[in-house]
């Protein structure tokens, strides 16, 4: 991959962040696996969610996660086509399962020793209502990205997307985002008495001396 240079108009595009979602084919028959799973395993564990390292839930033997794992790996590769990487890149992955009952959400965070995060969404309530008593700016059921250049936006105005402080999705089912690891990222309240089920994955390089920049 050539290093970035001006274009011919003089402008050169530097420390992009991509984000990649997907509508995954198929997902409606694999998410009713995928959720009979997720829920058997939980077997009334408080700690289910919150226990993400003690296991692989993408190595269990199913045909639904086997159906996922080529999902995630598929999706990957596009992305990293998307980056202009032109050398093969070798990873691993590591996953858990995320139930959300009523009230639950996941506060700012990244993925520490990871290259590449995401999350695939298996169930999302239709319905998320806020009551009078809330604040009318809640959005629940969603996932925002921030930022993650320090004060990038002390002079944020409106349209000039290079210092939005942040952006938000509301998934739906069968969605599949994939981002770099080191990105801020919050889960936003669930407000229905339906669960929100996901399964959130780490893709962790295998390292390789061909990885390392070179100074031009």
């Amino acid at each position: 991959m050539a290093p970035p240079h001006f274009d011919q108009n003089g402008f050169v595009q530097l420390w992009p962040t991509t984000i990649l979602r997907r509508r995954l084919p198929g997902h409606d028959v694999a998410n009713v696996e995928l959720q009979r799973l997720v829920l058997e395993m939980e077997g009334g564990r408080h700690d289910f969610t919150t226990d993400y390292r003690s296991g692989n839930l993408l190595t269990v033997d199913n045909p639904a996660i086997a159906w996922l794992r080529e999902c995630i790996n598929k999706t990957a590769i596009d992305y990293l086509k998307q980056a202009g990487l032109d050398y093969p890149v070798n990873w691993g992955l590591q996953g858990w399962a995320n139930v959300n009952r009523r009230g639950d959400y996941h506060d700012p965070h990244n993925h520490p020793h990871a290259y590449l995060s995401g999350t695939y969404y298996v169930a999302v309530p239709q319905t998320q209502t806020a009551t009078a008593e809330n604040r009318p700016d809640l959005r629940p059921g969603a996932i925002s990205f921030y930022d993650p250049r320090a004060s990038a936006n002390m002079t944020a105005i409106r349209g000039d997307r290079q210092i939005e402080a942040e952006f938000t999705h509301h998934p739906q089912a069968g969605d599949i985002l994939l981002w770099p690891a080191f990105l801020m990222h919050f889960v936003h309240p669930n407000l229905s008495d339906d669960k929100r089920i996901s399964i959130s994955f780490n893709a962790t390089l295998k390292w390789s001396d061909d990885y390392l920049p070179v100074q031009s």
